[in-house]
């Protein structure tokens, strides 16, 4: 059944997290000064050390609509794997938007309709969170706009098109709507646009509109918690404690969201559980950034966050993975990955877009860029449990559908999709930019 609380793991670890610092002062934030830009609520949840956090009833009415989510066992997948590996996946493609996004948007619209907000701004990639954020506004009646990563904006016409059959209004970003995405056009006509200059651009509107704020679909705290129903529901479906938990990381609230109440579970010692993040080869940043201070959008607007980043002017390459094209990860995550709770690796994209298939073609649903991440560490994962003769239990999110990214398969069927190799001298000039 769907859980009544949040879980916060923050109270659970060993050492506390670096906080947010103002980059004038350099000083940790507080709440005066994210209240231009989140109501006191979220800003609470932000820094809440209560280990539970209740869910209000309005917000369980309309998870109602989808959750409990399904907990499904790949049977037809390890039979074409001939593994004697054991995979469960948690589905979250059946929420209104089609992914795990609505968990926390729906949240976030409600605290902010609470305190009287007229308008929620944000940023999106592939277009899950905006789709649910967009779906979340409609139940509180809060206008909506929204800065679509313009690669993906071009990519994905149908995700655009079911925000504004929800009633948002939707940007390509870079966008001259903004003094931030103005810039960036007068320097890059052509700018693909990034997650970072999304979010720019839906900070600064934020900030300058009357009765307006700004919504994140990932990265901060009270997000990865929103999530969390993800694994309190797959706590009490599995018949049996995972060996393996796997998640796709971009900000990281999908991994976060399963991963937490196992993680929980296992810093009590109750399992012994082994945990793997995987993220894109073209924007690896827990593989390939530092861990620093930096700002979460590209033009600076944001406070410091103490994350592994790969530079906040870094610009990925155009991938259909959307939702995974940001700079940063979760400062949270970030730091558990410094204390060593779990591991992270990469995957190419024609290797995701493969085991997508491959999933499809076995399993029936066919999976978003963005889990075929996890999708395809978890073939990795079974293939070696075949040549060991290992009986590993392994378990992973299947964040959300592919319907509209068929044009991605597509390609990828036609043999024209690319593999981007991302040069270390790139992420080294990004990196001279962080601030000193």
């Amino acid at each position: 059944m769907t859980p009544s609380n949040w879980y916060n793991i923050v109270p659970d670890l060993p050492a506390a997290p670096p906080p947010p610092l103002h980059p004038g002062t350099r000083r940790p934030v507080g709440p005066g000064d994210l209240a231009p830009l989140f109501p006191m609520e979220l800003i609470g949840q932000e820094v809440s050390g209560e280990r539970y956090v209740p869910i209000p009833q309005e917000v369980l009415d309309v998870y109602r609509l989808w959750r409990p989510t399904p907990l499904i066992r790949a049977r037809r997948l390890e039979k074409a794997l001939g593994t004697p590996a054991r995979i469960y996946y948690k589905y979250e493609g059946v929420s209104p938007a089609g992914s795990h996004k609505a968990n926390t948007a729906v949240p976030q619209a409600y605290y902010n309709a609470r305190e009287g907000v007229r308008l929620l701004t944000t940023e999106t990639g592939a277009g899950q969170w905006g789709s649910a954020l967009a779906f979340a506004c409609t139940q509180f009646d809060v206008e909506c706009q929204i800065w679509m990563v313009r690669a993906s904006y071009d990519q994905k016409p149908y995700r655009r098109s079911l925000m504004q059959v929800y009633g948002a209004t939707v940007h390509a970003s870079p966008s001259s709507a903004t003094s931030s995405g103005s810039k960036v056009l007068a320097d890059a006509p052509d700018s693909p646009g990034s997650l970072g200059i999304a979010i720019s651009e839906a900070v600064e509107v934020a900030a300058a509109t009357p009765d307006a704020r700004y919504a994140l679909g990932s990265v901060l705290n009270h997000v990865l918690m929103h999530q969390t129903v993800i694994g309190e529901e797959a706590l009490g479906q599995l018949p049996e404690m995972p060996d393996l938990v796997i998640g796709c990381t971009g900000g990281g609230s999908n991994f976060a969201g399963l991963a937490f109440p196992f993680l929980r579970e296992k810093l009590a010692g109750r399992i012994g559980t082994v945990f793997r993040a995987v993220e894109p080869a073209a924007c690896p940043s827990f593989t390939r950034g530092v861990y620093a201070y930096d700002f979460g959008d590209t033009a600076g607007l944001t406070p410091l966050l103490k994350m592994h980043t790969l530079g906040h002017t870094f610009v990925p390459d155009p991938i259909h993975a959307g939702g995974l094209r940001y700079h940063g990860m979760s400062p949270l995550l970030s730091h558990m990955y410094e204390l060593g709770l779990f591991e992270a690796v990469t995957r190419s994209q024609n290797e995701c877009f493969e085991a997508g298939v491959r999933f499809a073609r076995t399993e029936g649903i066919v999976p978003a860029p963005e889990p075929t991440h996890a999708l395809a560490e978890t073939i990795a994962e079974a293939t070696r449990c075949k040549e060991s003769g290992e009986e590993k239990v392994i378990l992973t999110a299947l964040c959300g559908h592919g319907h509209f990214d068929l044009g991605a398969y597509d390609r990828y069927l036609a043999g024209r999709l690319e593999d981007r190799t991302l040069p270390q001298d790139r992420i080294q000039q990004a990196l001279t930019e962080l601030p000193g």
